[in-house]
């Protein structure tokens, strides 16, 4: 089996490592030439993952051509937003390759990834993972579970093959939609629940929160045609739980910046940080507004980030909401 893998980041570097568990011919792509020289030269992206050595067998590549041709499967693993980069070169050396998305997000233009590739790639050929797992743990091979969406079980059964192992546990589900909706509105909500931290509030809130979210998703992913019970899988309920809990999740850190209220560090943060959520806000509120649905902690976060309405204000949200 084949591998290539769109970025060298954090979440590319550790899937490859699992990946590596089942086979020894993995490619990694960067556009970034000083990222390159580090992982040749020292075999680490010290920037995103530091002390995570990375075995020679697995390559890195400049060349886009490269990390997909003659491959099995090709994962994409950078942020969402930097996706429409690269989406010419895909199409143009895509050789019917199986797609395995694992960037999680919505652009702001309210499109997932699936939805950009689908105009070159056939539906039952892509697959997406996603779940509760960072990097870190990930790379050091702890017991993590994963999601893994296709309309094809074949498709499925290729990359369950050659990504799942020892510690590594991949739950196969048809509801691709469902699947793209939790791993991006998670990161909304965990925002949401760092302020709850920033402004001193305990984990009994941040549970009321999870839980009156938990509703939302639920209904949003039903409102758009996914299966209601995808909010209980590891991309639901178990992704969501650790994105609102963890210091770990750069949503969460930025949220906890918010609710603290000094604003040259919330400055400082998100020109040092790339924080997933702030996108996903601008996309969802597509979403929400061209399928004529509501959700309306999205509203109050944008709200809170942008009109500079008190963090405060979610407080009173969580106890009016109906």
């Amino acid at each position: 089996m084949k591998i290539g893998i769109l970025g060298t980041g954090a979440y590319g570097l550790s899937l490859a490592l699992s990946f590596l568990e089942n086979t020894s011919d993995i490619t990694m792509w960067t556009k970034l030439e000083k990222e390159y020289r580090e992982l040749i030269e020292k075999r680490e992206n010290t920037k995103v993952l530091p002390n995570i050595k990375i075995p020679m067998d697995i390559s890195f590549t400049l060349n886009i051509e490269e990390v997909m041709k003659e491959k099995d499967i090709i994962v994409i693993a950078i942020p969402t937003e930097y996706i429409d980069g690269i989406l010419k070169d895909m199409n143009t050396y895509y050789t019917n390759q199986i797609i395995l998305i694992a960037s999680k997000g919505i652009s702001e233009d309210g499109l997932f990834v699936r939805d950009k590739i689908k105009t070159f790639v056939s539906q039952d050929k892509i697959a997406v993972i996603s779940g509760p797992s960072f990097a870190i743990d990930l790379s050091n091979h702890v017991p993590v579970g994963l999601s893994l969406a296709s309309s094809s079980q074949e498709t499925m059964n290729v990359v369950e093959n050659a990504l799942a192992g020892r510690r590594l546990k991949l739950r196969k589900t048809e509801d691709v939609l469902g699947v793209e909706i939790c791993g991006a509105i998670k990161n909304v909500i965990a925002i949401a629940s760092g302020m709850l931290d920033g402004m001193g509030y305990p984990i009994s809130t941040k549970a009321m929160l999870i839980t009156e979210s938990l509703h939302d998703i639920k209904s949003m992913i039903h409102s758009l045609g996914g299966d209601k019970k995808t909010i209980l899988s590891f991309a639901g309920f178990g992704d969501l739980l650790l994105t609102c809990t963890s210091e770990k999740s750069r949503n969460y850190s930025f949220g906890r910046t918010i609710g603290i209220g000094n604003q040259e560090d919330i400055k400082q943060y998100m020109e040092n940080h790339t924080v997933e959520g702030l996108t996903t806000i601008y996309g969802m509120k597509q979403v929400m507004e061209k399928n004529q649905i509501e959700m309306p902690v999205v509203s109050l976060i944008s709200d809170i980030i942008h009109q500079k309405k008190k963090p405060s204000a979610l407080l009173d949200f969580l106890i009016e909401k109906e």
